[in-house]
């Protein structure tokens, strides 16, 4: 896609954000290779990559990274809500919680809610939003705030 494609699609600008929305995200299901691969490059702890070691564990098995499952979360996020948004870049992310072990097989899905939009002088918005993920069971996962900047929308 081209950038004056891609532009095309990002309709979403920060004034358009109301505060306590809430927006569905994708679902991801991670597999026990995508777990070990992922451990391998970037959290290479053995209860991450070492199925049968990981057994005797405090887990009782093998476990993604955390940081696995932050990047499931932005993947999530980027491909449900963020491709339509303005987005000129994040501030920060705070509060990342780690609720429960992600295990192969778990189907990641949830919500964004927009928390709080400040628009500026620079035509521009910082947004904060709440990202919460839960498996297919409803069990909290994960959670994060994130502060971005969104575009306002141009004035004619």
């Amino acid at each position: 896609m081209n950038d004056s494609a891609t532009l095309h699609h990002r309709s979403v600008y920060a004034e358009d954000l109301r505060i306590g929305q809430i927006m569905e995200l994708n679902s991801h299901t991670v597999s026990e290779q995508e777990i070990v691969d992922f451990a391998r490059q970037w959290d290479p702890q053995w209860f991450h990559t070492d199925k049968e070691a990981a057994e005797s564990g405090v887990f009782g098995g093998l476990i993604g990274s955390g940081v696995h499952t932050l990047a499931i979360c932005q993947k999530l996020v980027v491909a449900s809500i963020y491709d339509r948004w303005n987005v000129i870049a994040g501030k920060s992310m705070r509060e990342v919680q780690f609720l429960r072990p992600l295990r192969p097989g778990d189907t990641l899905s949830g919500t964004l809610t927009v928390d709080n939009v400040v628009l500026d002088k620079r035509s521009r918005g910082l947004v904060t939003t709440t990202a919460k993920l839960v498996d297919a069971q409803g069990n909290r996962m994960f959670q994060v705030v994130t502060d971005a900047y969104l575009h306002c929308r141009p004035t004619s």
